[in-house]
């Protein structure tokens, strides 16, 4: 099966050996984005509500740069260093999403890249 590399640069440029989205069949998996202002390159160091913000915004310009958007996504995994933020990036993925809602893990980790209290990485189909 072939890989298709996705990037933008409306999203963080990758901080590792990895790309920022890889498209293989009919799905598009987008790697662990985490809160960075792809404009100015710096840490949104802001509330748990700011933060989960600019990473939804990361994935929606990825989405977008594969001719998808956040309505595609079939499966999110969060990664949040203190899961009392739950109930907050809850309400936020409200502000982005609609029924019928992707499935979705939420995973409380000791750390995250640069010292960011959210990560999320997303699946994305191409059908439909």
């Amino acid at each position: 099966m072939s890989k298709e590399i996705i990037s933008t640069n409306k999203a963080p440029q990758a901080i590792g050996p990895y790309s920022q989205a890889v498209k293989t069949g009919n799905l598009i998996f987008i790697s662990g984005q985490v809160p960075i202002n792809p404009e100015t390159g710096d840490v949104v160091s802001g509330s748990i509500e700011d933060q989960a913000n600019q990473v939804i915004e990361n994935i929606r310009n990825i989405c977008e740069a594969a001719d998808r958007d956040l309505g595609d996504i079939v499966k999110l995994s969060i990664f949040l260093t203190d899961l009392g933020n739950f109930s907050i990036v809850n309400e936020v993925m409200k502000k982005y999403f609609s029924e019928p809602y992707p499935a979705r893990a939420t995973i409380e980790v000791s750390g995250l890249p640069l010292g960011v209290d959210v990560e999320i990485e997303a699946i994305v189909t191409t059908d439909g």
